[in-house]
């Protein structure tokens, strides 16, 4: 049984979909009850903002990448013990890439595989009555969907909220809120999407005054009411075998302000496989445990920190020592700190662990987005050699030398391109721009 939830979710992004969410999570925790979170797609940074809110880790739950199996097995977790699930969409509600029925991305397809109702976000600024073929057509576009009810955004005045609640609801949806234009809740952002939720300054104060917006201007009782179970028809064994197996049984992770990438998913799951995970920190200028067998440099920042971790010497040397005899993987921005140097937004080259022979830059800046297969090219702590994952790439870096190291995988993307080769390997230590959500 999947926990009573619902889809907080918009026909676009940038509509206000974030600010709904955290409010109405500190608004219904605030009031006793146990709120869990999720996050559609393969966003790092909203779970942090939905445990902040509610004080539980919080899942991603990616159509593209995982069988419906895994989704709905985690859907299950995410919401154990909980009173509610606060679902947060990626983009707009239909929005994905192509592929077979169910696995587009789109959070539409996470609601059919929870059966969690939409809380339709709409922006109903430069509109009033048009709102309501808005909300009509995405309560009718896709059969498999519920909408439960409306939240308006971005009101400017009474009599708009008036001519947008009544049309909306003489098409028989619900308007369960509407929230004023406000400056208040607006959370800071970089070139990665918000700035991160440890990162925030206030954060507290901020996820504060978002549930008092939510509170004073949406109907918390009947947003409750609306919220639904599902009884899930996933196949314990297919959700199990979708997961990234442990790279280790004793697995040091990078966790720090430059490497905090770690999908909560994959944590859950190794755990699960009976592996430890020891969080250190090469900020400061921590070595992986010796203890441990495998190492693990999740993305990050660490363009931000690369001087710092250049001078790291007890970080670099001990991580040196541990390629030797144990395997080291680098995702995205780990991938930049095991290899030859990473150069910053001022043009300044920082040497790094020299591990791999790649050079990656950020001051020739070019956003790389979108989901990948990625077909490993040889034995490594992600799995033999011709495993399959599914996954996501998301970077402004780029590789200004790729070095004479082998390819690390082939990758080809959701739309069919060739396969080419991707990252880098040279003993146990290997690393690319990839993320790796599942298997394939």
């Amino acid at each position: 049984m999947i926990a009573p939830g619902l889809l907080v979710a918009a026909p676009r992004s940038g509509s206000g979909k974030t600010t709904v969410t955290l409010g109405l999570m500190r608004a219904l925790a605030r009031r006793g009850l146990a709120i869990a979170g999720a996050k559609c797609g393969p966003d790092y940074i909203d779970p942090a903002f939905h445990r902040a809110a509610t004080g539980r880790p919080s899942l991603n739950l990616d159509a593209w990448a995982m069988p419906p199996d895994l989704v709905a097995a985690l859907a299950a977790a995410t919401g154990d013990g909980a009173d509610l699930v606060v679902a947060e969409a990626l983009m707009g509600l239909f929005d994905g890439v192509p592929a077979g029925p169910g696995r587009s991305g789109a959070s539409a397809d996470v609601a059919a595989a929870t059966g969690w109702p939409i809380l339709l976000v709409l922006d109903i600024s430069g509109q009033s009555q048009s709102a309501a073929a808005v909300a009509l057509g995405c309560a009718r576009y896709d059969p498999r969907l519920r909408v439960a009810g409306v939240i308006l955004n971005r009101v400017g005045s009474e009599r708009h909220r008036r001519l947008a609640t009544e049309a909306i609801e003489a098409v028989g949806l619900p308007v369960l809120g509407s929230l004023p234009r406000s400056d208040a809740v607006v959370l800071p952002e970089r070139h990665l999407g918000l700035v991160q939720a440890e990162e925030t300054a206030g954060l507290a104060a901020i996820l504060d005054r978002m549930a008092d917006l939510v509170a004073a201007h949406v109907d918390l009782d009947r947003i409750v009411a609306a919220a639904t179970a599902a009884k899930t028809q996933a196949g314990p064994a297919a959700a199990r075998d979708a997961m990234l197996p442990p790279p280790g049984r004793r697995i040091a992770v990078a966790r720090d302000a430059a490497f905090t990438f770690l999908y909560g998913h994959l944590e859950r799951g190794w755990r699960l496989a009976g592996a430890e995970i020891v969080f250190f920190s090469p900020l400061d200028d921590m070595a992986p445990p010796a203890d441990c067998d495998a190492c693990w440099l999740p993305g990050g920042y660490p363009e931000l920190h690369a001087g710092r971790l250049a001078a790291a010497r007890g970080f670099l040397d001990g991580l040196a020592r541990f390629a030797e005899t144990r395997p080291v993987h680098g995702e995205c921005g780990g991938y930049m700190v095991l290899g030859r140097s990473l150069t910053d937004a001022e043009g300044v080259a920082h040497p790094m662990a020299g591990l791999l022979d790649v050079a990656t830059s950020f001051a020739r800046r070019r956003m790389t987005l979108g989901y990948r297969t990625a077909t490993l090219l040889a034995d490594g702590p992600l799995g033999p050699a011709g495993t399959v994952l599914k996954g996501h790439e998301f970077h402004y870096a780029t590789i200004a030398d790729p070095g004479t190291d082998p390819a690390f995988a082939t990758v080809t993307d959701a739309y069919g391109s060739a396969p080419a080769p991707a990252g880098s390997r040279r003993g146990l230590v290997s690393g690319s721009f990839f993320h790796a959500i599942a298997r394939g």
